[in-house]
């Protein structure tokens, strides 16, 4: 499914989810629920910020996969799942174990964007002669002995 589509989809079963941005690691936007594309592009990045800061101060070797930073007024949602990620904002003291699932079941349905390989031309390789092997000949039956 495209980003698009699972961002609808998002916002029609999720009633905390106000906005959501789908974004790959470079901060490129692939689909978001707000009209305005630079908005859309400062969600991004600032959820890039912060899951960068995260990063920074993270304990141990696995990658940050979520973060929720809650405000007064609403908290920021951020998703990561290889080099897609997803963030999203909610109202004041959301449910946040359902904003995580459902912002996980959205990026589950995300295909990735498809990397564009470099034309290689084939190289020629030279085949080793197959070997020719000696014709069997079929097998006969013998005739049983009249007696």
């Amino acid at each position: 499914m495209d980003a698009q589509q699972a961002l609808a989809d998002l916002t029609e079963i999720s009633s905390q989810v106000q906005v959501a941005v789908v974004f790959d690691d470079q901060g490129k936007v692939a689909a978001s629920t707000l009209g305005d594309s630079r908005r859309s592009d400062e969600l991004a990045k600032a959820a890039g910020g912060l899951l960068a800061a995260a990063d920074e101060i993270k304990t141990g070797e696995s990658a940050l996969a979520q973060l929720e930073v809650a405000t007064g007024e609403g908290s920021v949602f951020v998703v990561r799942t290889g080099k897609t990620v997803i963030a999203a904002t909610t109202g004041s003291n959301p449910t946040a174990g359902l904003v995580f699932y459902d912002l996980k079941s959205a990026l589950r349905t995300v295909k990735p964007p498809a990397a564009k390989k470099p034309a290689v031309a084939k190289k020629k390789t030279a085949t080793a002669p197959k070997k020719k092997t000696a014709a069997r000949k079929p097998a006969t039956k013998k005739k049983p002995d009249a007696s």
